[in-house]
This record gives C-alpha cells, structure tokens and sequence, in this order.
C-alpha cells in the first residue's frame, strides 16, 4: 500500500509540469501586424509572438477571403523586408531593392 502513495508524488509533480509545458506552447501565437494588396495578390503580414521573425500569407486577389488556398512565404528578420519581397515578387513593383 505504501506504493500508492509514493506513486502519487512522483507521478502528479511530473505530469503538472507536462501540462504546463504544453499549455505554455499553445499559448505561443503568431500574430497579424497588417495586411494589403498588389498586382493581383493580397498579403497578410504575420509576426512571431516575440517579434524576431515575419512572414507573408499571400492569396490571389480573386480568391474569397475566408480562403484556406494561400502561400506562406519563409521568414524575414524585418516587416520591411517581407514587404519588400511582397513588392518585387507579387505586386510586380520595380524597385532599386528588387534583384534584377
């Protein structure tokens, strides 16, 4: 019977931190900074929830808004460098940043 006992000590302490470990990574979210369009796509501009990384979802301008069928793009270090890669290679815009 002691086994019990000593199994409740070692096993909720452990499972507590399990918990706590997941629900602290759930509430980790990336979050929207803005949003707009260009040439014929439309962006969402998303950053990481400590705001060291962002990243564009990009939809065609005809599809609906509640559309699943974007294209995320990899992560930039800045808000203008995800903007400006939205620029060269959605909206079409030549800019002196746009490789050639």
């Amino acid at each position: 019977m002691k086994f019990i006992p000593t199994l409740k000590v070692a096993v909720i302490p452990v499972l507590t931190v399990l918990s706590l470990l997941s629900v602290s990574n759930k509430v980790l979210a990336d979050y929207l900074t803005s949003q707009g369009s260009g040439g014929h796509y439309r962006y969402e501009l998303w950053s990481t929830d400590d705001n060291s990384r962002y990243y564009l979802k990009v939809w065609s301008d005809q599809a609906s808004p509640n559309s699943d069928r974007y294209t995320t793009t990899t992560t930039f270090p800045s808000t203008r460098e995800a903007l400006i890669y939205f620029d060269c290679n959605y909206a079409e815009r030549s800019l002196p940043e746009c490789p050639r």
